[in-house]
């Protein structure tokens, strides 16, 4: 088994990057409108923290992760809203304090984890390493609308290889979800690295293809830009129906961002 230690070094830092944003930021900044309709910068941190303390309790305390899940389960279309509708009301310090206390009592929970274990989600168990990739991917996606809403342009890094990783693996999903057929033939992804490296996944042979910067990529799959808007090339109609409805997250087909005024 590989060593997760590097994708728990990565969601760190992601989230690191993250506080930087907001660390600083005067009270009535954390009142501004993110993409996310409704939601400020104030519920995207409250989000993470609430996902992240969701997380905890899957690592450390399982039986009050189920409870967690029967609250879930009792408003499913509005839980996730409510649950960041709480966290906004605080202070933007007790938030700040909150989500930092919280993400660090997760990444200890993560390294002390057994080797092997996996533990309870919303969707199928998960892994130490599973499930730190995907608060990750959630890190960064959600980072990105702060940073939208703070007009910052993010330096992208190679940590998104994790966020491409869960995007190329969510492909049937993508499908099933809409109840579309799943494809019967693989994919071959490859996306430039920030780094200028190329990642490449699926069959070197393979017929249907889907090509462009990995950014552009996770963007696409993170539903934080509109296909219209990114450098993406498709090759074949499955690839190219697919980038259509990429995600990389569990749950209902999300609305994803309009395109930009003049590129549709």
């Amino acid at each position: 088994m590989s060593d997760p230690t590097p994708v728990f070094d990565d969601l760190r830092e992601e989230s690191d990057q993250l506080d930087l944003l907001v660390g600083e930021l005067s009270e009535d900044r954390w009142a501004l409108a993110t993409p996310a309709p409704r939601w400020t910068i104030a519920h995207q941190i409250a989000h993470l923290h609430w996902t992240d303390q969701a997380a905890l309790l899957a690592v450390t305390d399982q039986d009050g992760f189920q409870e967690a899940v029967k609250r879930a389960l009792a408003a499913p279309d509005s839980f996730v809203d409510e649950a960041a509708e709480e966290g906004a009301r605080l202070a933007p310090a007790e938030l700040l304090a909150r989500w930092r206390e919280g993400r660090t009592a997760l990444d200890r929970a993560l390294r002390a984890a057994p080797s092997g274990t996996r533990f309870p989600w919303f969707g199928p168990p998960m892994s130490a390493a599973s499930m730190a990739t995907g608060r990750l991917m959630e890190t960064w996606a959600h980072g990105q609308d702060v940073a939208d809403a703070l007009g910052v342009v993010r330096a992208p890094t190679d940590r998104l290889r994790h966020v491409v990783r869960i995007g190329v693996r969510a492909r049937d999903f993508a499908f099933g979800v809409r109840g579309l057929p799943v494809p019967d033939e693989e994919f071959r992804i490859e996306v430039t690295a920030p780094s200028g490296e190329v990642w490449a996944h699926g069959p070197s042979g393979a017929r249907q293809r889907v090509t462009g910067s990995a950014l552009d990529f996770c963007l696409l799959v993170t539903q934080r830009a509109h296909r219209a808007d990114l450098a993406l090339t498709a090759v074949g109609p499955d690839a190219d129906r697919w980038l259509d409805i990429a995600q990389a997250f569990a749950g209902p087909p999300g609305t994803g961002r309009p395109p930009k005024e003049g590129t549709e």
